[in-house]
């Protein structure tokens, strides 16, 4: 059996959002964690990833959204454990070169391959990321790539409150990759 484990992003959902309609539908998707609303503190939320995880050896599916795709990396990078893969729902981008001012919390995003597999979703209108950062993203991380064309930041303001591609995408994530032909 597949567990589901919905990552936030910043803050909770609003009812509409397409993470807390999917919670509300399926029994089995459990948030990791239930989103406290700002501030976003990385290392907790990777804290609260790690423990919803590890909490059961069945394989997970992360879904998740926005900078909860960011714990998702960070998690992947400080930890192991029993995930078969993760959606990635329009990562922030976060420039390695941005110089941050004294009160601001410096985020390593690690930029290596992920130990599963990874589709990340790119929308060519997000005002958090560019087509081609998405991309560098996906390179960098291993992820599959998946062109969500004109979707914004793929939330409630957007439009998404049922997202049937995201859901398509979550179910192919559950079923093992073909053989390699070689």
């Amino acid at each position: 059996m597949t567990r589901y484990l919905l990552v936030p992003g910043r803050g909770a959902p609003r009812p509409e959002h397409w993470q807390q309609r999917w919670a509300d539908a399926h029994p089995e998707y459990r948030w990791a964690p239930y989103p406290p609303g700002p501030p976003f503190d990385l290392d907790a939320r990777v804290a609260d990833l790690h423990e919803a995880i590890i909490a059961d050896d069945e394989p997970a599916i992360l879904i998740a959204h926005s900078a909860g795709c960011l714990a998702t990396v960070v998690w992947a990078a400080r930890h192991t454990g029993p995930v078969r893969g993760a959606l990635l729902v329009a990562p922030p981008y976060l420039d390695p070169n941005r110089t941050y001012g004294p009160d601001e919390v410096r985020w390593e995003i690690p930029r290596e391959r992920l130990p599963f597999r990874a589709v990340l979703v790119a929308s060519r209108t997000d005002p958090y990321s560019t087509y081609e950062q998405f991309r560098q993203q996906a390179d960098d991380w291993g992820a599959e790539l998946f062109d969500a064309g004109d979707a914004g930041h793929v939330e409630t303001a957007d439009g998404y409150g049922p997202w049937p591609d995201g859901e398509r995408l979550v179910a192919a994530l559950g079923t093992p990759l073909p053989p390699r032909s070689l």
